[in-house]
């Protein structure tokens, strides 16, 4: 007696069912798990993998082998299905949420590509345009320990001196600090500054002999005071071995004479050891009574590095160094160190995706702008001060702008075109902008006035009627009529509404985003979008990120990454554990991207001409090889726990295994043949003569990987 089985499977909204005829069999053969069946049809039957479609078609399947492949089978068919869905741009949804790992993040973390599908690459783009929805409390606990990221700039500047400042005191202008700390941080610069005369002048009288001929140095020269480290019983191995709160309060306790000859002796993995245990605020302080300068610029560099590796809020992270870069700021010019934990912190990250006029104005009130271009000192040739007008009301002008002759060539020498220039020409429209040098002239004479107050102590922003230019200006042909701070807020809005400044802004977003090159009918909608919807960035990002120019296959790893992003992906690729930034830091410095280290206002390139020459490649293999073998200091990472279960000894499943987790698998034929022919090199094979079967170096071939061209690329 023949009759009919339904077998069903359902996953999510898809339903498969598969109508089956049994079959006769002898009575002696006939259980329920061994009865055969015949496919009279298979309704949805394109939902049904290939595979198993055609052993349907083809075979007579035992009912509980039906079933058990049939559930096994169908929701990794229907993923694969989901998996090779098309945006209407052509790109696969797999490929495309690479994309947009690469281009929205600072490169994609193991699992972030199967996390970001099963969501839906649009979700996940929504979500990242939205940081203020996203937890980002597991970067916070590694921020912590960085005290300066949470000071204002005058908390920095009392907590980590400058030499003016430390000058200040010794010139008994300022009162040492009453907290023991921070006195002994102040009581060692003033030692150091102190011992510095005494060297040179050790120097100078060791460069004669006693005929009084130069050039020559005595055979006593290297005895000289102050030229090796005092020789004080400072019982380095017993301070080791008290409780790290005990040997930070024996430090604090000793003379500043003791703690300098203290910190010489202290040098690599003793100063290491010698901080071990201690709390985030006792080593600021260790490492401050040396250089605490140091300690400011050391938080903030780490910070850039922990923030770009861990942060869940990527986009913002990737668009806070994007503006960053766009209002660049240079740390190396005098004091500007310590004003840039609060102009990222305060002035970029919160604007990175608001209204561009708030960012505008925001980093023109900044002091680490007005400090950089000097807009700080730009006083109008007919301002009060530079017309020697008293103000006793004002009674501390005349010592901090010195007295200012009247004539004319003197008062015109204090306008400063610094800030005007560059606002134009690299902060709103663009060096074919529309304008002219009349219009830099004017819009200096705006800004005047615009400056900081007691920058020497941290203060922030100042508008000063008394160095302010009086009179009407004309701007763009505007008429600003003379309101005093109001004018600049006046050109400021003129400048963020401009079409100029929408396409240049815009032209800029789509270079970092989409190619060096970017479509002009691309730059063209996201203009418009920046026009009709008062400049705010996350709209144009969006129209950006929703256009077919984005998603187009040409772009796909067509932009070659900063020296930044290559290094930053490569933490984020092999889930890299970083105790200490600094060491990565340095490496790129040697990469040529200082951070925070670009002295022209215009910034880094994100160009791939900027970067892309035989030194700096090589440089980058460098970097990935000493990386992935554990040979930068301050970085973990655990390969064997990358590769799961793949067998050791298999030294082509390896290879294939790594290329799947650095790579997501999208690796050419050439670069796959050109690492696997190293596979036979002792080097990676760590094989001699007839040695059996050992496990790869994984460290080298990871670090092959890592420096590849298709790594190098987003």
């Amino acid at each position: 007696m023949r009759w009919l089985a339904l077998l069903v499977a359902e996953t999510g909204k898809v339903r498969v069912s598969i109508q089956l005829r049994r079959l006769p069999l002898p009575h002696r053969m006939r259980t329920s798990e061994q009865q055969p069946f015949e496919v009279l049809r298979v309704d949805n039957e394109e939902q049904v993998p290939g595979p198993l479609n055609m052993a349907l078609k083809r075979s007579r399947l035992p009912v509980a082998a039906a079933v058990l492949t049939l559930a096994a089978v169908m929701p990794l068919a229907l993923a694969r299905k989901k998996d090779r869905a098309f945006h209407p741009s052509g790109m696969e949804e797999r490929k495309r949420a690479l994309h947009a790992l690469n281009r929205l993040t600072f490169g994609p973390r193991p699992g972030d590509l199967q996390r970001i599908t099963s969501m839906g690459v649009d979700k996940w783009i929504d979500e990242q345009l939205h940081p203020e929805k996203i937890d980002d409390k597991a970067l916070e606990s590694r921020l912590t320990p960085l005290r300066t990221l949470r000071m204002s700039t005058r908390e920095v500047m009392e907590n980590f001196p400058s030499p003016q400042m430390v000058k200040g005191i010794e010139n008994a202008r300022r009162p040492l600090p009453s907290d023991p700390a921070k006195r002994a941080i102040y009581e060692d610069q003033i030692e150091r500054l102190e011992e510095k005369p005494e060297q040179k002048r050790a120097a100078v009288n060791a460069s004669f002999d006693k005929t009084g001929s130069a050039n020559k140095i005595s055979d006593d020269a290297s005895a000289a005071p102050g030229s090796e480290p005092q020789t004080v019983d400072l019982n380095i191995p017993d301070l080791l071995d008290l409780p790290p709160e005990q040997r930070y309060k024996q430090v604090l306790k000793m003379s500043p004479a003791d703690r300098l000859a203290l910190s010489k002796s202290l040098r690599g993995l003793k100063a290491d050891d010698f901080l071990e245990g201690m709390s985030g605020q006792q080593r600021e302080t260790m490492i401050a009574l040396s250089n605490p300068q140091a300690v400011v610029l050391d938080e903030l560099v780490e910070a850039k590095i922990l923030r770009a590796t861990y942060s869940e809020r990527q986009l913002q992270e990737v668009m806070t160094d994007f503006w960053f870069n766009h209002f660049n700021v240079y740390l190396g010019k005098g004091q500007e160190r310590y004003f840039l934990a609060s102009y990222e912190r305060d002035v970029i990250r919160p604007r990175a995706m608001g209204k561009f006029e708030d960012l505008l104005v925001a980093t023109a009130q900044s002091p680490a702008m007005l400090f950089y271009l000097d807009n700080w000192l730009s006083v109008g040739p007919d301002s009060d001060v530079a017309r020697g007008v008293p103000n006793n009301a004002y009674g501390g002008w005349r010592r901090r702008m010195g007295a200012r002759p009247a004539n004319e060539k003197q008062r015109n020498s204090g306008l400063n075109e610094n800030y005007g220039r560059e606002l134009m020409e690299l902060h709103t429209l663009g060096v074919n902008g529309g304008y002219t040098q009349k219009d830099v002239t004017e819009v200096a004479r705006v800004f005047t006035g615009w400056t900081i107050k007691r920058p020497r102590d941290g203060g922030g922003f100042f508008f000063d009627e008394r160095i302010h230019e009086p009179g009407a200006k004309i701007v763009l042909g505007h008429r600003i009529r003379s309101r005093g701070e109001k004018e600049g807020m006046e050109v400021l809005h003129i400048l963020a509404h401009h079409p100029s400044t929408a396409k240049f802004v815009c032209t800029k977003l789509a270079m970092r985003f989409v190619s060096d090159d970017p479509p002009p009918a691309l730059v063209d909608r996201m203009a418009k979008t920046f026009l009709t919807k008062d400049g705010d960035i996350r709209e144009v990002l969006a129209t950006m990120f929703r256009s077919p120019e984005f998603w187009s296959n040409q772009t796909y790893r067509a932009k070659v990454k900063t020296p930044l992003e290559f290094v930053v992906s490569s933490l984020r690729a092999s889930d890299a554990d970083v105790s200490d930034a600094l060491p990565i830091a340095g490496r790129l410095r040697q990469l040529g991207m200082t951070l925070y280290g670009m002295q022209p206002p215009t910034g880094y390139s994100m160009k791939a001409e900027a970067w892309v020459n035989s030194s700096a490649l090589l440089g980058r293999m460098n970097f990935a090889l000493a990386f992935a073998a554990g040979k930068v200091p301050g970085t973990h990472v655990d390969w064997e726990n990358i590769l799961g279960s793949v067998p050791a000894t298999d030294s082509q499943h390896v290879l294939i295994d790594l290329e799947n987790d650095l790579l997501a698998g999208d690796v050419s034929q050439q670069t796959h043949d050109t690492i696997a022919a190293r596979l036979n090199d002792p080097q990676v094979s760590q094989r001699r003569l007839d040695d059996p079967v050992r496990p790869p170096d994984m460290s080298v071939l990871s670090g092959l990987i890592l420096g590849s061209p298709e790594f190098q690329r987003r």
